[in-house]
C-alpha cells in the first residue's frame, strides 16, 4: 500500500477476489477498481468433491503475487505446484512467465532453481495487455455452499478484462 497514489504508476497494488468478482487497484489511477467476473479454479479436489461444487475463485491468496510471493513464486516451491496440480516444470514454466509481465526481481526473495533470481515483482498492467499473459495465481477453493470450506486447491489466471479496462483509463487520465 505504500506504492498506492503514486502518479503515473502502472503497477497493480490490489487484487482480490471476492467469489463473484475480481478486480485490481493501480497506483496512479486513484481508488478506481478495475474489475471482471471472478474465473473458476483448475485444481484438485477433495475426495468427495468435483469442480462442480466449487465456487468462483475467492480469498485474499491473489495479494501475495503482488509482492512477488505466491504462484509468482511457484519454482522455489515444488511441493505445492503438485498440490495444486502440476509438477516441477510447470512450476518453473509459470514464475518464467511471470517475470514477463513485472516491473523489477525481489531483491530478498530469491529462487535457488533459477540461479538466485529475485521472484516476479510488480505486475505492471501496460506489460499484462502487451503480452496477453495475465497473472496466475494458486489458491484454495471454497464450496458454492456457505459454510463448508475449502474442497481444494488449484491455479487461475486473472481475467485479462480487468487489466485492459485499467490500461484505457490510464490512457484517459494521463495521455
Amino acid at each position: 500500500m505504500a506504492a498506492h497514489g503514486i502518479k503515473y504508476s502502472t503497477i497493480v497494488t490490489t487484487m482480490a477476489r471476492n467469489g463473484t468478482e475480481t478486480g485490481i487497484r493501480v497506483p496512479g489511477l486513484r481508488d478506481h477498481w478495475f474489475t471482471a467476473p471472478a474465473p473458476l479454479v483448475q485444481g484438485l479436489w477433495f475426495p468427495g468433491y468435483s469442480a462442480n461444487d466449487s465456487n468462483p475463485d475467492i480469498g485474499d491468496s491473489a495479494i501475495t503475487e503482488t509482492a512477488g510471493f505466491g504462484g509468482f513464486a511457484m519454482a522455489a516451491a515444488p511441493a505445492i505446484i503438485s498440490w495444486v496440480g502440476g509438477n516441477y516444470q510447470n512450476a518453473i514454466e509459470m514464475t518464467e512467465r511471470m517475470y514477463s509481465i513485472t516491473y523489477t526481481t525481489h531483491k530478498y526473495f530469491t529462487i535457488p532453481a533459477l540461479n538466485f533470481k529475485g521472484t516476479p515483482t510488480g505486475i505492471d498492467i501496460r506489460k499484462v495487455v502487451r503480452t496477453g499473459i495475465s497473472p496466475q495465481i494458486n489458491t484454495g477453493v471454497a464450496h458454492k455452499q456457505a459454510g463448508i470450506g475449502q474442497i481444494g486447491a488449484g491455479l487461475v489466471i486473472m481475467p485479462m478484462e480487468m487489466f485492459k479496462k485499467a490500461l484505457a483509463f490510464y490512457g484517459q487520465a494521463y495521455l
